[in-house]
């Protein structure tokens, strides 16, 4: 788990909330605006955060 812990813009604590939206929302199963949702994901900034996030430990591990 590679996302920061607070949102960048408002603070608030969204890290806890990654795990489960990216098994829910990455396998297509369900829309991913629906999982924000249901996780209370409701602020712009957070759910910025949580949509466009990717994981690049894999890319940048190599270059340590």
């Amino acid at each position: 788990m590679m996302i920061p812990v607070r949102c960048f813009s408002c603070g608030k604590v969204i890290g806890e909330h990654w795990e489960e939206f990216e098994d829910r929302a990455r396998d297509g199963d369900e829309d991913p605006a629906a999982v924000l949702d249901d996780l209370g994901v409701d602020r712009h900034c957070c759910r910025r955060m949580m949509v466009s996030h990717r994981d690049l430990v894999d890319v940048v591990s190599p270059y340590q």
